[in-house]
């Protein structure tokens, strides 16, 4: 039997084994269902390439490598499917929005498969020196061949994703499982561009790939023996093409070898060609994991601090990237999230936590870590008389601490909090955030990569960072604060404006009640407390429907309309005012995308303000005109008028009016709606000038 056969067989047994412990140790998810089947389909497809390797006959040749196509049409589409899963916050909801990706990924290599099945494969035949079967393609096998390639890159550079959005102690747990996979799939991609080179399956090659799934297979059972390398839940970027490794180095290994490829074919052939093309696979599968091995960067580093004479941090590039990812956080968890991973890159500790005090400053509440769920810190929650000695004793120290050489009750308290994950993880370090003589909470680092000690250069940008954050969490707490005094001051507004009129109308139906029984029998009197109760009604329900404009949301239904007709119908809405003049002047206007009703409201309003601006005596004057690509609405009134500075700072905002019976609603509502149809609302006026209102809105050409 061939060497190719026997690793073929040998690496279906390990696929097949290391499936079915993973069905029966780990429960059930879509990740797990999707690894099962990838690595079933894995064994199946090397048994048939084993039957084609060692088959006698062309014929039996063609009728495995047929099966084993099929195969290979299922392998690239179940992979990205848990590539999409793996390790991912929320990896089962983006794969049902992404279905389509997945059909693509499915449908056009079974398409290819089924459609030009007879055509896949041209001919079959033995290679004179190692007489390994040697398979020609046809245009629909090579291009079966090249969408395999293509799925095999969308596999690695979303493996490349959730490795590089994991941070600390869950980039562990799940480093040897990436790993294991982009292993196979390289050896994949690169026997894939062998044969899309040469337009035939040199079964040669086949154990390559046979090689590549036992060491796939031994690095992932490495995987699964670390605790949690299943419950890993990451969030990674959307930005793929624009900072992909993956697809840097595919695209540097295709220019490459094609350029190879050329030379060879105008020199006349190189037997070597296939050993040099795997070695520039092999250089560059070495730089990515140069690239993305969290000591050999911390090595490389420190070998450049230590021989050319520079510092160890790059401190202008280490706090503008701090600064960029900080400086927009408004939430103290989204700042105790960025920052625990930021800590984590740049100190290369796996374990970053942040404990922060609680509001009664009783206590350490969890806020964000690396390593620590949730449930687990509940359980490592302090007891209130161990809390009151740990945050005095931080109070009192507010430079990094190393707990582990600290023989305190305090300190041990703190080790406690903060678990270690590796026996040999070095010391852990705890940082006080302290703003304003305040004691805000504690950072807590431990798990070094390579166990490197914590040096005072570490421990000054330690302390730099903590204030950083410290004084972004008070600042995120004044805030808070000065939002819930806002919001008092407009509840306050507000039910000033609501006890005022209910007062009121509380006093009128006091009244009522108490002449009741005297003058019950009075008809005059029944009609008169009737005519009192509507109107009672009738301003309560006035008053509830203009402050629940602040709490609806605004839903605009734009529809071609005419502003004249909509002024025609307001006016004709509110009827004749008497002893006021108002004059019409509507030119003729294009019709324009509004919203009719919500538009009626700001005409409505901006007449009846005008009417109590004259005091129901003086003059309204009522003008549309299409200026430039705008239809104008002007409402100008010669009444009482308004003093700028109430104009500048108070017009547009609510409860906030001149009128001795107006709540402040009705111009604030009038802006909303005008700017929600990218319009705008000018005002020209003057104490004792009466007030000139322009309404804006775009026409559509």
């Amino acid at each position: 039997m061939d060497l190719s056969v026997i690793l073929a067989y040998v690496s279906a047994a390990l696929a097949f084994g290391l499936a079915a412990a993973v069905a029966w140790t780990d429960r059930r998810s879509t990740a797990h269902s999707l690894f099962i089947a990838g690595f079933l389909l894995l064994v199946i497809e090397r048994v048939f390439c084993a039957l084609a390797a060692d088959a006698v006959l062309p014929g039996d040749v063609a009728r495995w490598e047929l099966w084993r196509l099929l195969l290979l049409c299922l392998i690239p589409g179940t992979w990205f499917a848990f590539s999409q899963t793996y390790a991912r916050e929320g990896g089962e909801e983006s794969l049902r929005r992404n279905w389509w990706k997945l059909g693509i990924v499915f449908l056009l290599p079974l398409a290819l498969y089924f459609g030009f099945g007879s055509e896949l494969l041209v001919a079959i035949h033995k290679e004179e020196d190692s007489l390994q079967w040697v398979i020609v393609l046809g245009s629909p096998g090579f291009a079966l061949h090249l969408l395999v390639l293509v799925g095999l890159l969308l596999i690695l550079v979303n493996l490349e994703r959730t490795f590089r959005a994991s941070v600390g102690t869950m980039r562990w747990r799940i480093k040897f499982m990436i790993l294991g996979l982009a292993v196979f799939f390289t050896a994949r991609a690169y026997s894939s561009t062998q044969v899309l080179l040469f337009r035939a399956v040199e079964y040669s090659l086949q154990s390559l790939n046979s090689a590549a799934l036992i060491v796939t297979c031994l690095l992932v059972m490495r995987s699964l023996s670390r605790a949690g390398h299943f419950e890993v839940r990451v969030y990674p970027s959307q930005t793929v093409l624009q900072h992909s490794i993956t697809v840097l180095l595919a695209g540097a290994y295709l220019v490459i070898v094609g350029l190879f490829a050329k030379i060879v074919t105008l020199l006349g052939g190189d037997a070597a060609f296939e050993i040099k093309a795997f070695l520039v696979l092999a250089s560059l599968v070495v730089l990515s994991v140069i690239l993305l091995s969290e000591k050999v960067r911390l090595r490389m580093r420190r070998f450049v601090s230590r021989h050319f004479q520079r510092p160890l941090y790059d401190y202008r590039t280490v706090w503008r990237t701090f600064t960029e990812a900080t400086a927009r956080r408004v939430e103290q968890s989204d700042l105790c999230d960025v920052t625990v991973k930021l800590v984590s890159e740049i100190f290369q500790a796996l374990s970053v936590t942040i404990w922060l005090v609680d509001d009664r400053k009783t206590n350490l509440a969890f806020a964000a870590s690396t390593s620590l769920s949730e449930v687990k810190a509940r359980e490592l929650r302090l007891e209130a008389g161990d809390a009151t000695m740990v945050l005095q004793a931080l109070a009192s120290n507010p430079a990094p601490i190393d707990v582990d050489k600290s023989h305190e009750v305090w300190a041990a308290l703190l080790r406690r909090l903060h678990p270690d994950e590796f026996r040999k993880g070095g010391n852990r370090v705890c940082v006080p955030m302290i703003a304003g003589n305040e004691l805000l909470g504690v950072l807590m680092l431990g798990d070094r990569v390579d166990a490197v000690h914590y040096t005072l250069q570490d421990f000054d940008l330690l302390k730099s960072v903590s204030d950083q954050v410290a004084a972004s969490l008070l600042n995120i707490q004044l805030s808070q604060r000065l939002t819930q005094a806002k919001q008092l001051e407009a509840f306050q507004a507000m039910s000033a404006f609501f006890v005022h009129d209910l007062k009121n109308t509380a006093s009128t139906m006091s009244l009522m009640l108490q002449n009741l029984p005297v003058h019950f029998n009075d008809p005059a009197f029944r009609e008169d407390a009737l005519r009192g109760i509507g109107k009672t009604v009738a301003h309560i329900n006035n008053l509830i429907s203009r402050l629940s404009a602040l709490r609806q949301e605004l839903v605009l239904r734009p529809v071609d309309a005419d502003l004249n007709e909509i002024v025609s119908d307001c006016l004709k809405d509110l009827g004749e005012i008497p002893r006021v003049e108002i004059v019409r002047n509507l030119n003729p206007l294009p019709k324009i995308l509004l919203d009719p009703i919500q538009i009626h409201t700001v005409v409505t309003n901006l007449i009846l303000n005008a009417r109590e601006a004259v005091n129901n005596s003086g003059r309204i004057i009522v003008s549309t005109e299409d200026v430039n690509g705008s239809v104008i609405l002007t409402v100008h009134d010669n009444g009482c008028g308004m003093p700028a500075e109430f104009v500048e700072r108070s017009l547009f905002k609510p409860f906030k009016t001149t009128k001795k019976k107006g709540i402040g609603i009705g111009m604030f509502q009038c802006k909303m709606i005008v700017e929600a149809h990218h319009g705008r609302i000018e005002v020209e006026t003057a104490p004792g000038q009466g007030a000139t209102f322009k309404v804006v809105l775009p026409a559509r050409k």
